[in-house]
């Protein structure tokens, strides 16, 4: 899937496929520039540096291995003595840079931050959101890792369990990631689909991700397109532990009305739906081939992506 905008990912480290594919290939293949911001506000109490040094370290290994390719990154750490200059730095590369990443730490306190920037300094407290969703016009590409994924979705998964305002970027329209989450948790997985019935709730397991397309067609209905990612490519056996998708683990997902599905490497969602949500369906193509539709069960005949999108 080449027109994808957003990635969604969950991971122990700095799994090969994913980090070259989804960060720095991406940023290679820029017409623009071969930039990746990475964003590390979402970590550490009061702006402290320390934690948001170490997260940064915990990706500039990898990214320093692809600098001889042209590859440019580089940190933006929250402080509390931001400057004017500072913060007009962060709006230009949020908008121009071929990937942007959220970083981890806690959802809540990188959301609050994001939104703060624009009020104290422009007096417009959605700002850092509507740069990412004009990016996201411009075919631009925004990663969420970790409490990222939970920024980048339609609302922080925190909304499950917590009352008050949890509405997060929407940039995956739709939909909601739960973060290094194992099968066992699936019931807490049921319970948020349950309690959310609009949305598509998905458990990442570590080293999995959701590549996510969408647009509007000619019909005026919002298509979106979900491409599930598995990378077994980390080699430590050490991790195995951390990593389940090395003993076989997929992506999570279950139905509003209870039923279950795993999603593997390589299968897609299709999702179509009217503005008003009057009409709404999702059909499940496995990588084996095949088109599942997502209310009945059923098989159905339709040729692909492209001939769903086409003839809705």
């Amino acid at each position: 899937m080449k027109n994808g905008t957003v990635f969604l990912y969950s991971s122990h480290d700095r799994c090969q496929y994913i980090h070259e594919r989804f960060l720095a290939g991406r940023a290679l293949g820029g017409w623009g520039n071969k930039r990746i911001m990475f964003l590390t506000m979402s970590e550490g109490p009061h702006g402290e540096r320390g934690p948001q040094e170490f997260s940064w370290g915990n990706f500039r290994w990898f990214f320093d291995r692809y600098a001889h390719l042209g590859l440019e990154s580089f940190p933006f750490y929250w402080s509390n003595d931001l400057s004017r200059h500072d913060v007009d730095q962060l709006w230009h590369h949020l908008a121009t840079a071929e990937v942007v990443v959220l970083g981890g730490g806690s959802p809540m306190l990188g959301l609050q931050r994001y939104k703060d920037l624009g009020e104290r300094f422009d007096g417009e407290w959605g700002k850092f959101g509507r740069i990412l969703h004009e990016r996201q016009a411009r075919g631009l590409f925004t990663v969420g890792f970790s409490a990222g994924s939970d920024q980048l979705g339609e609302r922080l998964y925190r909304a499950v369990h917590h009352g008050g305002y949890n509405d997060a970027f929407g940039l995956a329209r739709n939909v909601m990631t739960r973060l290094h989450h194992e099968s066992s948790e699936n019931g807490d997985l049921a319970h948020a689909a349950r309690s959310f019935p609009r949305e598509r709730v998905f458990g990442l397991p570590n080293d999995s991700g959701l590549h996510v397309a969408q647009g509007v067609l000619p019909s005026g209905n919002l298509w979106q397109v979900i491409e599930f990612v598995i990378d077994n490519s980390w080699g430590n056996p050490n991790d195995g532990f951390h990593i389940k998708t090395r003993s076989g683990a997929k992506i999570e997902h279950i139905f509003p009305d209870g039923r279950h599905w795993a999603f593997g490497g390589g299968d897609h969602l299709v999702r179509i739906r009217s503005s008003d949500f009057g009409f709404d369906e999702s059909w499940i193509l496995p990588a084996g081939g095949g088109v599942t539709r997502y209310s009945t069960g059923g098989q159905e005949g339709w040729g692909g992506i492209e001939h769903l999108l086409a003839e809705h």
